[in-house]
Protein backbone atom coordinates (compact mmCIF):
# COMPACT_ATOMS: atom_id res chain seq x y z
CA UNK A 1 0.00 0.00 0.00
CA UNK A 2 1.33 3.24 -1.11
CA UNK A 3 0.84 6.57 0.28
CA UNK A 4 0.92 10.29 -0.71
CA UNK A 5 3.26 12.93 0.64
CA UNK A 6 2.52 14.75 3.95
CA UNK A 7 -0.74 16.64 4.48
CA UNK A 8 -0.08 19.99 3.66
CA UNK A 9 -2.13 22.32 2.23
CA UNK A 10 -3.12 22.23 -1.22
CA UNK A 11 -1.21 24.92 -2.40
CA UNK A 12 2.17 23.85 -1.27
CA UNK A 13 1.46 20.52 -3.23
CA UNK A 14 2.35 19.95 -7.07
CA UNK A 15 1.25 17.04 -9.62
CA UNK A 16 4.27 15.29 -9.44
CA UNK A 17 4.62 14.62 -5.66
CA UNK A 18 0.60 13.54 -5.27
CA UNK A 19 0.44 9.54 -5.35
CA UNK A 20 -3.25 8.65 -5.72
CA UNK A 21 -4.87 5.81 -3.44
CA UNK A 22 -6.89 4.33 -6.48
CA UNK A 23 -10.75 5.11 -5.09
CA UNK A 24 -9.40 6.51 -1.67
CA UNK A 25 -10.61 7.75 1.16
CA UNK A 26 -13.16 9.66 -0.40
CA UNK A 27 -15.01 11.86 1.81
CA UNK A 28 -18.84 11.96 0.46
CA UNK A 29 -21.06 14.82 1.83
CA UNK A 30 -23.98 12.43 1.52
CA UNK A 31 -22.91 10.16 4.15
CA UNK A 32 -23.52 11.80 8.11
CA UNK A 33 -20.52 11.90 10.38
CA UNK A 34 -16.99 9.83 9.24
CA UNK A 35 -18.45 8.90 6.05
CA UNK A 36 -15.31 8.56 3.97
CA UNK A 37 -14.37 5.72 2.31
CA UNK A 38 -10.58 4.56 2.87
CA UNK A 39 -9.24 2.73 0.11
CA UNK A 40 -5.22 2.93 -0.80
CA UNK A 41 -3.70 2.15 -4.29
CA UNK A 42 -0.67 0.32 -3.95
CA UNK A 43 2.39 0.60 -6.19
CA UNK A 44 5.27 -1.73 -6.39
CA UNK A 45 5.44 -5.30 -5.92
CA UNK A 46 2.90 -6.56 -2.94
CA UNK A 47 5.20 -7.31 -0.01
CA UNK A 48 5.27 -11.47 1.64
CA UNK A 49 2.61 -11.01 4.49
CA UNK A 50 3.37 -14.22 6.34
CA UNK A 51 1.74 -14.46 9.84
CA UNK A 52 3.90 -13.52 12.31
CA UNK A 53 5.10 -16.86 14.79
CA UNK A 54 2.64 -15.79 17.79
CA UNK A 55 -0.47 -15.21 15.41
CA UNK A 56 -3.39 -17.85 15.39
CA UNK A 57 -3.17 -20.09 12.07
CA UNK A 58 -6.59 -19.53 11.18
CA UNK A 59 -7.30 -16.66 8.73
CA UNK A 60 -8.96 -13.28 9.67
CA UNK A 61 -12.54 -12.95 9.38
CA UNK A 62 -14.35 -11.29 6.42
CA UNK A 63 -17.60 -10.25 6.70
CA UNK A 64 -19.57 -8.66 3.39
CA UNK A 65 -20.12 -5.29 3.10
CA UNK A 66 -23.38 -4.32 4.66
CA UNK A 67 -23.41 -6.64 7.37
CA UNK A 68 -23.63 -6.09 10.82
CA UNK A 69 -20.13 -6.26 12.80
CA UNK A 70 -20.02 -8.30 15.80
CA UNK A 71 -19.78 -6.06 18.74
CA UNK A 72 -17.82 -6.05 21.79
CA UNK A 73 -19.33 -8.77 24.21
CA UNK A 74 -21.94 -7.53 26.47
CA UNK A 75 -19.73 -8.58 29.44
CA UNK A 76 -17.23 -5.73 28.34
CA UNK A 77 -17.33 -2.96 30.18
CA UNK A 78 -16.20 0.33 28.10
CA UNK A 79 -14.14 2.70 29.72
CA UNK A 80 -14.80 6.18 30.24
CA UNK A 81 -13.86 8.44 27.10
CA UNK A 82 -11.05 10.68 27.46
CA UNK A 83 -11.11 14.49 26.83
CA UNK A 84 -9.54 15.63 23.64
CA UNK A 85 -5.47 15.01 23.13
CA UNK A 86 -2.83 14.37 20.22
CA UNK A 87 -1.94 10.34 19.90
CA UNK A 88 2.19 10.10 20.00
CA UNK A 89 2.58 6.52 19.74
CA UNK A 90 0.75 3.43 18.66
CA UNK A 91 2.02 -0.23 20.45
CA UNK A 92 0.55 -3.44 19.19
CA UNK A 93 2.74 -6.26 21.04
CA UNK A 94 0.76 -8.69 19.32
CA UNK A 95 2.09 -8.09 15.71
CA UNK A 96 4.80 -6.07 17.47
CA UNK A 97 3.55 -2.66 16.32
CA UNK A 98 5.12 0.34 17.70
CA UNK A 99 5.36 3.22 15.64
CA UNK A 100 4.69 7.44 15.93
CA UNK A 101 1.95 8.99 14.47
CA UNK A 102 1.31 11.68 12.21
CA UNK A 103 -1.56 13.74 11.13
CA UNK A 104 -3.93 13.23 8.38
CA UNK A 105 -5.83 16.03 6.92
CA UNK A 106 -8.74 15.76 3.75
CA UNK A 107 -7.36 17.27 0.66
CA UNK A 108 -8.48 19.87 -1.58
CA UNK A 109 -9.93 16.36 -3.68
CA UNK A 110 -11.66 15.51 -0.88
CA UNK A 111 -9.27 13.05 -0.47
CA UNK A 112 -7.87 12.15 2.88
CA UNK A 113 -3.97 12.23 2.73
CA UNK A 114 -2.30 9.12 4.19
CA UNK A 115 0.67 8.85 5.83
CA UNK A 116 4.19 9.75 3.67
CA UNK A 117 5.55 6.91 1.96
CA UNK A 118 9.12 7.44 2.83
CA UNK A 119 8.55 6.11 6.14
CA UNK A 120 7.64 2.71 6.99
CA UNK A 121 7.09 2.54 10.11
CA UNK A 122 4.67 5.03 10.71
CA UNK A 123 1.04 5.86 11.30
CA UNK A 124 -1.50 8.71 10.69
CA UNK A 125 -4.51 9.58 12.46
CA UNK A 126 -7.44 11.47 10.74
CA UNK A 127 -7.37 14.65 12.94
CA UNK A 128 -10.62 16.14 12.18
CA UNK A 129 -12.20 13.12 14.06
CA UNK A 130 -11.93 12.06 17.07
CA UNK A 131 -8.75 11.40 18.89
CA UNK A 132 -7.52 8.20 20.19
CA UNK A 133 -9.56 7.68 23.59
CA UNK A 134 -12.43 10.04 22.98
CA UNK A 135 -15.59 9.99 22.58
CA UNK A 136 -16.49 8.61 18.88
CA UNK A 137 -14.62 6.24 16.59
CA UNK A 138 -11.02 7.54 16.00
CA UNK A 139 -9.32 6.63 12.75
CA UNK A 140 -6.17 5.55 12.60
CA UNK A 141 -4.29 4.25 9.14
CA UNK A 142 -0.85 2.85 8.15
CA UNK A 143 0.75 1.18 4.94
CA UNK A 144 0.86 -2.66 4.57
CA UNK A 145 3.89 -2.07 2.19
CA UNK A 146 5.81 0.83 0.15
CA UNK A 147 7.60 0.57 -3.30
CA UNK A 148 10.92 -0.47 -0.73
CA UNK A 149 9.32 -3.22 1.29
CA UNK A 150 6.58 -4.24 4.05
CA UNK A 151 5.73 -1.70 6.36
CA UNK A 152 3.91 -0.96 9.86
CA UNK A 153 0.45 -2.51 9.07
CA UNK A 154 1.59 -5.54 7.36
CA UNK A 155 0.60 -7.94 10.04
CA UNK A 156 -2.56 -6.17 11.09
CA UNK A 157 -5.00 -9.02 9.58
CA UNK A 158 -3.65 -10.99 11.77
CA UNK A 159 -4.73 -9.72 15.14
CA UNK A 160 -7.37 -11.87 16.88
CA UNK A 161 -10.64 -10.41 19.36
CA UNK A 162 -9.07 -9.53 22.85
CA UNK A 163 -5.80 -8.49 21.04
CA UNK A 164 -5.10 -4.76 22.90
CA UNK A 165 -4.05 -1.59 20.96
CA UNK A 166 -1.96 0.89 23.47
CA UNK A 167 -1.94 4.48 22.16
CA UNK A 168 0.12 7.25 24.17
CA UNK A 169 -1.49 10.30 23.46
CA UNK A 170 -0.01 13.68 24.40
CA UNK A 171 -1.72 14.51 27.70
CA UNK A 172 0.41 11.64 29.44
CA UNK A 173 -1.86 9.12 29.63
CA UNK A 174 -1.83 5.71 27.71
CA UNK A 175 -5.77 4.74 26.12
CA UNK A 176 -5.30 0.87 25.81
CA UNK A 177 -7.82 -0.55 23.23
CA UNK A 178 -9.49 -3.95 22.95
CA UNK A 179 -10.14 -5.34 19.53
CA UNK A 180 -13.46 -6.40 18.88
CA UNK A 181 -13.11 -8.00 15.31
CA UNK A 182 -11.31 -8.12 12.17
CA UNK A 183 -12.85 -8.20 8.99
CA UNK A 184 -11.80 -7.56 5.18
CA UNK A 185 -14.05 -5.45 3.01
CA UNK A 186 -14.36 -5.16 -0.99
CA UNK A 187 -12.80 -1.72 -2.00
CA UNK A 188 -15.81 -1.78 -4.58
CA UNK A 189 -18.24 -2.00 -2.33
CA UNK A 190 -16.55 -0.37 1.29
CA UNK A 191 -19.29 0.20 4.02
CA UNK A 192 -18.15 3.40 5.03
CA UNK A 193 -21.17 4.03 7.28
CA UNK A 194 -20.48 0.84 9.30
CA UNK A 195 -16.41 1.23 9.75
CA UNK A 196 -16.88 5.98 10.12
CA UNK A 197 -20.56 6.14 11.77
CA UNK A 198 -20.34 8.15 15.45
CA UNK A 199 -19.99 5.65 18.61
CA UNK A 200 -21.69 6.54 21.88
CA UNK A 201 -18.13 5.11 24.05
CA UNK A 202 -14.43 5.29 22.39
CA UNK A 203 -13.83 3.08 20.01
CA UNK A 204 -11.30 2.55 17.33
CA UNK A 205 -10.56 1.75 13.74
CA UNK A 206 -7.14 0.77 12.16
CA UNK A 207 -7.13 0.29 8.55
CA UNK A 208 -4.64 -0.81 6.14
CA UNK A 209 -4.79 -3.08 2.21
CA UNK A 210 -5.63 -6.69 1.81
CA UNK A 211 -6.87 -8.74 -0.16
CA UNK A 212 -5.02 -9.88 -3.30
CA UNK A 213 -2.69 -7.74 -5.25
CA UNK A 214 -3.21 -6.60 -8.20
CA UNK A 215 -0.03 -6.24 -10.62
CA UNK A 216 -1.91 -4.83 -13.59
CA UNK A 217 -3.21 -1.82 -11.82
CA UNK A 218 -0.99 -1.90 -8.38
CA UNK A 219 -3.48 -1.90 -6.20
CA UNK A 220 -4.84 -4.25 -3.39
CA UNK A 221 -8.35 -5.09 -3.90
CA UNK A 222 -9.50 -5.09 -0.24
CA UNK A 223 -9.28 -3.14 2.96
CA UNK A 224 -8.56 -4.72 6.38
CA UNK A 225 -9.93 -2.68 9.22
CA UNK A 226 -9.82 -3.55 12.76
CA UNK A 227 -12.65 -2.75 15.06
CA UNK A 228 -11.95 -2.07 18.78
CA UNK A 229 -13.27 -0.54 21.76
CA UNK A 230 -11.54 1.23 24.70
CA UNK A 231 -10.88 -0.85 27.35
CA UNK A 232 -8.64 1.24 29.73
CA UNK A 233 -6.45 4.03 30.42
CA UNK A 234 -3.36 4.80 32.59
CA UNK A 235 -0.80 7.27 32.75
CA UNK A 236 2.04 7.13 30.05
Amino acid sequence: MAAPQSPGSPSSRTASDTVTLGRALLWPTAVAGLGMLLIYNSIGPAADDKPPAAAAPAAPSSSPAGAVPRQASPSADPAPPLSRAMPIRLKIPAIAVDAPFTPLSIGADGRLNAPPLNDKNLVGWFQGGATPGERGASIVAGHVDTMTGPAVFLQLQFLRPGATVDITRADGRVATFKVDTVETFSKAKFPDKRVYADTPDAQLRLITCGGNYDRKVKDYEDNVVVFAHLDSTGKA
